[in-house]
């Protein structure tokens, strides 16, 4: 009965691994590339789904047009980005908002 429990505990908690942990980590990266610099927005081939939330967002992003060298500043471009990003409702790797100052995390 013992083994059971521990068991079944192991599992509950292998389930809902995912749901506590934060999808940005606390250096500002995904999947180890970091979440700043120039960004391209694409329909296929994308590096990260992202959805745009109003609340409760992973990261605060500030569109920028030149230095995108912190946390949170995405610099859109069309050639030669550092990621590229698909934008979705659903399903998606992390989500931003876009803000005006306070960018990051």
């Amino acid at each position: 009965m013992k083994k059971l429990s521990f068991l079944f505990f192991t599992l509950i908690l292998t389930l809902l691994n995912p749901v506590f942990a934060s999808r940005v980590s606390s250096n500002c990266t995904y999947k180890g590339v970091p979440l700043y610099g120039r960004v391209k927005i694409v329909d296929s081939f994308e590096d990260f789904r992202v959805r745009r939330v109003s609340a409760f967002e992973d990261l605060r992003v500030k569109e920028v047009t030149s230095f995108p060298n912190s946390c949170g500043r995405w610099q859109y471009v069309e050639t030669f980005p550092d990621f590229r990003v698909k934008f979705v409702d659903s399903f998606e790797d992390f989500s931003i908002r876009s803000v005006n100052s306070f960018e990051g995390l």
